[in-house]
Formats: structure tokens, sequence, C-alpha cells
């Protein structure tokens, strides 16, 4: 058999590849397909810990029964401000695209609304959910717990997750003030990219188990990682904790890994809380346009010679676009091996 070389792909190709490979893999279409939009868009904005990277843990997660294949999310709106969707033990994304459109409406009709989402796996940046609703001229937050992975400032021991935190201000005209960050110093995808190419970690991401510092990606994942800005981050992320899990009833980072059986190889469980602002009736009754006002912040911030967060990430997109997604030789072989064994192809 002729081994797989190094190609070009569109996005549209690419994202039919990875649905093809997750669905003959066992995820129902709706699933599969709303996976593999967001496992091509990390690629096609040169996320690499984002793209097809996941589509091992994906498909891991569902060989350990910690998924639902064939989940049908279900969508609860009444007249409140608070949209929910039950993910019924799927993946978040076909979750989130459930509840969107929803829970624009309501932003729209109120000002600001919220969009829970009880019992998901969750294997993805937050970005394109922040994205999704710019679009729709919001502003939006989201966030997540993680399952156990980072010692808070002063411990030793993993007790909160990577628990991710996004914000988006839509720009007519432009693409959107984005930026998404985990709550610890790195993502836990950059480590385990670090560990699969041999290289050391930077100093004062993570401790080894015994809690001492370490450059070893390796001893990083056997023992914690560390928050970014010491007790800045500790805060934040254990704020992330409270509203996106305690408050909507879902599981804590140390329950989330409880429910993984304590392997950090698989997607977590938990849940996920995105706010949606409608700026037009924030600033109803005042003078001066929010969006006229925001970019000459903004304009200003560059002006100086500052990147705004997701510059790299957005010009990525634009060359990918026209150009196409440069995929390596290996990258290729994997998509082949998952392709054709699917779930035996992973641990």
């Amino acid at each position: 058999m002729t081994e797989p070389q190094a190609a070009t792909l569109s996005l549209a190709d690419l994202t039919a590849l990875v649905t093809d490979i997750l669905h003959r893999a066992g995820f129902a279409p709706n699933q599969a397909a709303a996976l593999a939009r967001t496992i091509a868009a990390g690629e096609r904005d040169a996320c690499k810990s984002h793209g097809i990277y996941r589509i091992e843990a994906c498909l891991r997660t569902l060989k350990e029964g910690k998924v639902a294949a064939d989940a049908v999310p279900t969508l609860t709106v009444d007249d409140s401000a608070i949209v929910r969707v039950d993910a019924m033990g799927g993946f978040a994304n076909a979750a989130f695209e459930a509840g969107a459109p929803a829970l624009a409406e309501r932003a729209r009709a109120l000002g600001l609304a919220a969009l829970v989402i009880n019992d998901c796996n969750h294997i993805s940046a937050l970005w394109p959910e922040i994205e999704t609703l710019t679009a729709e001229g919001l502003a939006a937050i989201a966030m997540c717990p993680s399952y156990a992975t980072v010692a808070p400032t002063g411990g030793s021991q993993p007790l909160l997750g990577t628990n991710p935190f996004a914000f988006g201000w839509p720009r007519p005209g432009k693409h959107p003030y984005v930026f998404d960050f985990a709550t610890s110093v790195a993502a836990r995808g950059e480590i385990e990219l670090h560990r699969r190419a041999g290289t050391p970690i930077p100093e004062g991401w993570a401790v080894d188990a015994q809690g001492h510092p370490t450059t070893d990606p390796e001893a990083a994942l056997a023992g914690a990682m560390l928050p970014f800005g010491g007790h800045k981050g500790s805060a934040v992320s254990t704020m992330i904790e409270l509203l996106a899990a305690a408050m909507i009833g879902d599981l804590t980072s140390p329950e989330a890994l409880a429910f993984l059986d304590m392997k950090t190889t698989i997607a977590p469980r938990h849940g996920e809380l995105i706010l949606a602002f409608c700026p037009e009736r924030f600033a109803a009754g005042r003078s001066g346009d929010p969006f006229a006002r925001a970019e000459t912040l903004l304009d200003a911030i560059a002006g100086q010679g500052a990147r705004l967060p997701s510059g790299r990430r957005h010009a990525a997109r634009e060359t990918a676009l026209k150009q196409g997604i440069r995929l390596t030789a290996a990258e290729m072989a994997q998509l082949d091996r998952l392709r054709r064994h699917g779930l035996d192809a992973v641990s």
C-alpha cells in the first residue's frame, strides 16, 4: 500500500475527512459533523493543539464508554434569560450548536442571556463558540471546568482544571476581538505535544508528583500544572469552578476526574456556561455608537504596536482559506490509520 504523502486540503475536504473518521468509529452524524467542524477549524487557524490531534481523544473517550456517540441534545427555552441544553452525555459541540440560535435570540430580546450546557464532554477550544456569537453582533463570554490537573497557587496536588475562559467582541467588517486561554500557564495539550516531540516544557509550567518544579513533560503530566499569574490565575480558575460547575449543577474538576476513573487521556465530562450580551441594548439611551467607540480603543492599542489577541490565528485562517490547509505526511498517515482502524487505532 502506498504510504500517505504530505497534502494540502481545503477546509471542506478536511472537515469531510474528519467527519468520516468519527462516523466510521461510531459517532452519529450529528455528533461527528459538529466535532469535525471544530477540529477542522483548529487546523485552519494553525491551532495544532486543538486540531486533528484531538481526534484520538474523541475515539478513546468513546472506546472507554465515557461519551454517548448517538446523543441528541435537548433544548429548553422559556421566557427567562437562561437557555438550557442537556447534551445527554455527548460532546459539547453539537449541544452548543443546538442552543446558540436561542441564546442569540434571548440576548437580543433581553440585552443579555446565558446558555447552560449540562452533561457534556468537552474536547475543544472555546473560541469557536465565541465566534459564532460575535458573528451575530453579540459580545460573549464562555467558560468551563475540566478535570483536576492544576494545583492551586500554594498547593502541590491537582485540584483545579485547566478551566478555559474566552471573550469576544464583534467588530463589523473585521475579525472579532477574541481571547481564549486556559487558566493554567499552558493548555494540557501543549504539554502533550512537547511530550510527543521529546522536548522540555518551559520552567514555571508544572510541578512533578512530589510538588517539585519540572521541565520534563512526562513528569508534568504525572504531577500538576500551575495556574497563570500565580494567585490571580488560581482565583479566576476557582471562579470558573463555582460558576460553570457548582452554579449550573454540574461536575467540578475533581468530580470530572473521578467520573473518568482518573484517566486524563480522554475528554473530560462537565458543563459549560456561555454568556451573550447585546451591545446596542446596553448602550441604549447613551450617546455614541458602542462599536465605533470600541474601535477607537482597539485601534489605539494596535497603534502602539501591540498585537491584538487572535491576530495570528486570524492571519493563519486567511492563508488557509486561500491556499489550503497543509498537513505533513505523518499527519496524513495518522488520519489514514484512524479512518481505517477506528477505535482499534487507539489504546
